[in-house]
């Protein structure tokens, strides 16, 4: 019997001790900072001692996150980079300058500060916060770029007063905490708006600007539209990459760029991204075009990113995405019409708190499903889901585990096909693995 290291007892005790999102779902959540701000507190304040720019949003806020610390890192600064959820290691939340933080850096932490945790009974992410920007003060960052966990107002992260403020989008998703309608949820991500600190809204909707116009004069934060500022005057994928053309409207100057994440939703994130930093370029940060281009040919390789419309087969093609709502599989689905192939395979896994409902009613009824689910106790059993998927007229197996998916997916295609894995972030770990491209 192997015995297990220090570092994955210490894991096993934050996912067994500490109230988890994925374990339990929504009874995780806290809803207030007081916990968060006892930890910060205790930890002398550590989210004080370094610069950030925080990115919320209901879709696109993690490929802005990767697309934003890749541009930093490459402009020559020590960048932090907090996000969440992780695919394989819990460690990839955690990164400066790509390299993950340690597994020693995670078991003392722990260790240090056990009768703290037991006293605050902080949850899973609260722990995850405070040990993130404790690693981030202690090794001297530059900057961090800190991803909002679920909403804004209340999310843990929201106890730092960043460069800049961005707000991807908003569409419906974790409507049981966040709200039952839009502005509602605009509401709760708009909390991240701080007095003076320019904010960044990716896309223009009607109905959400006297929201974000409300907050933002509340506030006196300068507020850019990205939508408004770049136009996409051309793209297409070539050679596994992303090429686009983009227009500064107010510049009249076009950007071509090269991007190696190739999900269409890149087009509306790159503006978001392209807004961030001109805004810190006026603000006095060092990035040249130069940084911008080299680092967007590359953001898989500079930070690590993974799980968005990711390529990571030929013959068939194998797309995994971890898009779990109605707006970002709305996208998925659009990209895989424009592509190339004979059949379409999509092996699917959700949590059992989604509103299937809806969701389910943009699944391509043409395509065969194998019906899967995660390895996580919040994972809907695969056979309820495929209950539900042929009552939506999604024809297909069950599969007990994704290598059963894959294994079957596999036997069933020709090289012509193309596989999609999706439905959660946490699919994705056992996809990965099964390929073995976990690094």
């Amino acid at each position: 019997m192997t015995m297990k290291s220090n570092y994955d007892l210490t894991i096993e005790y934050m996912f067994e001790q500490l109230p988890m999102f994925t374990r339990i779902g929504d009874a995780a959540y806290k809803a207030d900072l007081n916990n968060t701000l006892a930890l910060s507190e205790a930890l002398g304040n550590p989210h004080l001692k370094f610069k950030s720019i925080h990115v919320a949003g209901t879709n696109g806020k993690g490929s802005c996150s990767n697309m934003l610390a890749a541009i930093l890192q490459t402009a020559g600064y020590k960048t932090g980079l907090y996000t969440s959820p992780h695919i394989v290691d819990f460690r990839e939340r955690i990164r400066i300058n790509r390299s993950e933080i340690d597994e020693q850096s995670v078991v003392d932490f722990i260790a240090k500060h056990k009768q703290l945790i037991e006293e605050i009974q902080p949850s899973f992410f609260e722990i995850t916060v405070a040990m993130a920007f404790d690693y981030f003060a202690t090794q001297g960052v530059d900057i961090a770029v800190v991803e909002v966990g679920l909403g804004g107002s209340l999310d843990s992260t929201n106890i730092i007063v960043p460069e800049i403020s961005v707000i991807t989008n908003i569409s419906f998703d974790h409507m049981s905490l966040l709200g039952q309608n839009l502005p509602q949820i605009a509401e709760q991500k708009a909390g991240i708006i701080k007095d003076h600190v320019p904010v960044v809204i990716g896309e223009s909707q009607l109905e959400l600007k006297d929201i974000f116009l409300g907050k933002a004069i509340k506030h006196k934060s300068q507020l850019f539209y990205a939508d408004a500022i770049y136009e996409t005057l051309d793209g297409e994928i070539e050679d596994g990459k992303l090429h686009l053309k983009l227009l500064n409207k107010s510049l009249m100057l076009s950007h071509d760029i090269i991007l190696d994440l190739v999900g269409n939703y890149q087009y509306k994130n790159c503006k978001t991204v392209l807004t961030t930093v001109d805004v810190l370029r006026r603000n006095g940060w060092n990035i040249t075009e130069q940084h911008i281009m080299t680092a967007l040919s590359q953001v898989k390789k500079i930070t690590g990113f993974k799980g968005r419309f990711d390529i990571v087969k030929h013959e068939p093609i194998v797309v995994l995405d971890g898009s779990h709502n109605e707006a970002g599989l709305t996208e998925v689905f659009n990209q895989v019409k424009s592509m190339n192939y004979d059949r379409l395979f999509i092996i699917l896994a959700v949590a059992k708190d989604k509103e299937l409902s809806k969701v389910l009613k943009i699944f391509p009824t043409d395509a065969y499903y194998l019906f899967t689910q995660a390895d996580i106790p919040r994972a809907l059993p695969y056979i309820e889901l495929q209950v539900i998927g042929l009552d939506a007229k999604l024809e297909g197996e069950g599969c007990p585990t994704m290598k059963e998916a894959l294994d079957a997916a596999f036997k069933l295609t020709t090289p012509n096909d193309l596989i999609l894995v999706t439905g959660s972030f946490y699919t994705l770990k056992d996809a990965y693995a099964y390929l073995n491209l976990m690094k």
